[in-house]
């Protein structure tokens, strides 16, 4: 039984005198057995949090605790993890069997046969039983992938982590080892962090994910919350594709007055109510939450002309205006891959009410988020 807790974690960098904080404050709780994701954009501080759990980076302030163990001074080969690299690292002159041997010769007192034994039975799991006696050379990328991963399993640690593995095979390749991944460590039970800038994977591989952004921790829940619950404007924006649509507003008369747009939106007082008198705000609408009518009949309905179509074949992606505003407000609307519209044709999109978010424009912060039919079933339990 292995947990694995980031309390109060920070890390800054000296550099010529100027201070960097990479990672700000950052607190998690991740429990036994679960597969966390930290995801966020280039230069967040993900990979830094994973070399801190890992011991290759030293922690400035705060404690990473593995089991009941605070190991900011443990050296990293005594900290019962394995880590798994975006590069295979691989040794080109060993065989299969020979790298994924060679952490236990140097890291255990186990014997030829029990090393091979495990070497033999991981490759199993792996399906990679039948490249034991051949050189990574001689190998696909993702049969080198699972070389890797092997090598790591072969030393039943309590923690694994990852470091975006999968970045280096082709998209089809890469949907196939998400999938494996995860039913790998469903069945090895094993805690893990998994780092990745690809929301898809961490929206369909992790139990929960952690999104960070200039070295701050945003969110941390259930990928379905972190979807439909976002805590601020940058969580919204950063999950999903495409990503939610974002419009300027304020709160007059108990109606949203575009901005920039020509845009008025009666708001319900159940949902003003939320709002805290706040006025300054920022409308989010996700665009599979948009529809396109062939003309408006409620007060949520704006006439728009359709720029450009994108189909998708299950799905068609549109790029839209209002018509009062046409080229200066751009936002992104999903329909069925079947229907059938015309690109500069005129039509109206309408905003259901149900499907808003509202955010402080200040501070980002969400003040009302849409509703969700059978929440607790579908998010999950909450962070």
């Amino acid at each position: 039984m292995t947990e694995l807790t980031l309390e109060n974690v920070t890390k800054r960098f000296d550099d010529d005198g100027d201070v960097i904080v990479a990672v700000d404050d950052v607190s998690v709780e991740i429990d036994d057995g679960e597969f966390l994701v930290l995801v966020g954009p280039s230069g967040c501080g993900k990979s830094t949090t994973l070399r801190m759990i890992a011991g290759l980076e030293t922690v400035s302030d705060g404690q990473i605790v593995i089991g009941d163990e605070v190991v900011n001074d443990v050296p990293a080969q005594r900290r019962d993890i394995a880590m798994v690299f975006q590069s295979y690292a691989l040794y080109p002159h060993m065989t299969v069997r020979e790298n994924m041997r060679f952490g236990l010769e140097e890291s255990t007192n186990l014997t030829d046969k029990e090393m091979d034994s495990r070497v033999e039975k991981t490759a199993t799991t792996l399906e990679i039983d039948e490249l034991l006696e051949r050189k990574p050379g001689e190998l696909s990328g993702g049969q080198q992938q699972r070389v890797a991963l092997g090598r790591a399993i072969v030393r039943d640690p309590s923690v694994f982590l990852m470091d975006e593995p999968l970045s280096n095979l082709d998209a089809k390749l890469r949907s196939g080892m998400r999938t494996e991944l995860q039913r790998l460590q469903e069945q090895l039970d094993v805690t893990t962090v998994y780092v990745t800038h690809d929301q898809t994977e961490a929206m369909t591989m992790g139990d929960r994910i952690a999104i960070l952004n200039d070295g701050e921790l945003q969110q941390v829940a259930t990928p379905l919350e972190c979807y439909h619950r976002p805590n601020n404007v940058f969580v919204a924006g950063f999950i999903g594709e495409p990503s939610m649509n974002f419009f300027e507003v304020t709160l007059s008369d108990g109606q949203l007055v575009g901005d920039d747009v020509t845009f008025e939106y009666p708001l319900s007082a159940s949902i003003r109510e939320t709002l805290d008198s706040r006025s300054k705000l920022v409308l989010g609408i996700r665009p599979e939450d948009l529809e396109i009518v062939d003309r408006a009949e409620t007060d949520h309905d704006f006439p728009a002309v359709i720029n450009v179509i994108e189909p998708m074949g299950n799905e068609n992606n549109l790029l839209v205006d209002f018509l009062e505003t046409e080229g200066e407000t751009t936002f992104n609307v999903i329909v069925d891959g079947m229907r059938h519209l015309t690109a500069g044709g005129r039509y109206a999109v309408r905003f259901p009410e149900s499907a808003i978010h509202l955010f402080d424009r200040e501070t980002g912060t969400a003040l009302h988020n849409r509703q969700v039919e059978n929440e607790p079933e579908l998010l999950g339990p909450r962070a």
